[in-house]
């Protein structure tokens, strides 16, 4: 085997290798401390959930995904987190079907559980009780979005 078997993995005469993960950009806004304290924690939590990706060189990408996490109590925001969680990935010999789908879903699905644990450390280190994520089926999302993309687009009358 050789050196990278761990993070190689061959498909249909296809080649996936994870280059690299990191966080390229973490932002915690938390605009009522320390006041937002003292209520009791009853927040009403959204999520927005978007990926990205970009050719570095030939076979070479950069998949990003970016969560938001906005809890609030009533009008006032408690929190406010924002994380960019990016991978390089080395993908050569797939076709342009397979491409889409390694690029938005399997990469977003291996960058998940690092972008939940940054979320979640930074919520705590700023003083709130843990948020957990529930999973994300980005197989389902990327679906949609193909299906979105190959509909015809709709006029309103």
């Amino acid at each position: 085997m050789s050196d990278v078997a761990e993070n190689q993995q061959v498909a249909a005469g296809g080649r996936f290798v994870i280059q690299k993960i990191y966080i390229k950009d973490v932002s915690f806004e938390t605009p009522h401390s320390p006041q937002i304290f003292m209520e009791k924690w009853e927040p009403e939590v959204s999520l927005q959930i978007n990926n990205s990706a970009a050719v570095l060189s030939e076979g070479v990408h950069e998949v990003t995904l970016a969560v938001t996490v906005t809890a609030k109590l009533a009008d006032k925001v408690a929190y406010l987190i924002e994380v960019q969680q990016a991978g390089i990935f080395n993908a050569t010999g797939f076709g342009a079907n397979d491409m889409g789908a390694i690029l938005g879903s399997y990469c977003p699905n291996i960058l998940f559980p690092f972008v939940r644990e940054a979320i979640s450390d930074v919520i705590t280190k700023g003083g709130f009780p843990q948020l957990l994520l529930a999973p994300v089926n980005f197989d389902a999302l990327y679906a949609q979005h193909v299906q979105q993309q190959s509909s015809p687009q709709q006029v309103a009358h």
